[in-house]
């Protein structure tokens, strides 16, 4: 009965051990909507760059909303081949056009300053491919309603570099990715999930 008694206490506090090192919250995880799972990343808010040194011209700059993230994609033209394209995203405090260095205004809590190797002109001719203007908001794209994005600014483009302002509601994890002719950036709703 001894012996009984004694592996019964084993397993009790056995059990108890468990429950102590479960993480806090991971009742309420478990009986989270499935989209809050599926915003687990580990994106963070540092910078993100990709050192491709390839030119293509830019073709346009669109958004899209996501459970749990806001979209920027940027369209190069090109063969669809994939070859990588350069890009450097990265929050600042103050957005400065390149070659001039003039302050373009963002608006939101939170700037994140995208630079992707995509002139909005053809190299080979001078020729503009998109139509930003240095300090407007994105042509045609329209950011209202969006959780996370606040504003968008086109800054110019400068030796085969385009430069965009983008307002977020608050400095954010993010990611970015390119996928075929597109350079994605992505940017999280809260950071619940995404540390």
């Amino acid at each position: 009965m001894r012996r009984v008694t004694t592996r019964l206490a084993a397993l009790l506090l056995a059990g108890a051990g468990l429950a102590v090192t479960l993480p806090a919250g991971a009742a309420v995880a478990a009986g989270a909507p499935a989209a809050s799972a599926a915003c687990a990343a580990d994106w963070g808010s540092l910078p993100k760059v990709s050192t491709a040194t390839g030119h293509k011209p830019l073709r346009d700059i669109r958004t899209g909303r996501h459970d749990c993230y806001d979209r920027m994609v940027f369209d190069v033209l090109g063969p669809d081949t994939g070859a990588p394209v350069g890009y450097r995203v990265q929050y600042v405090d103050t957005l400065h056009q390149d070659g001039s260095g003039d302050v373009i205004p963002v608006g939101g809590g939170a700037v994140l300053e995208v630079r992707v190797a995509a002139p909005s002109y053809d190299p080979a001719t001078g020729k503009p491919v998109y139509d930003g203007k240095a300090g407007l908001p994105l042509p045609g794209v329209d950011v209202s309603g969006y959780r996370t994005f606040q504003d968008t600014r086109f800054a110019g483009s400068f030796e085969g570099d385009t430069q965009v302002g983008l307002g977020v509601r608050a400095r954010l994890p993010f990611r970015v990715f390119q996928q075929g002719n597109h350079v994605v950036v992505d940017v999280a709703h809260t950071w619940r999930g995404f540390r």
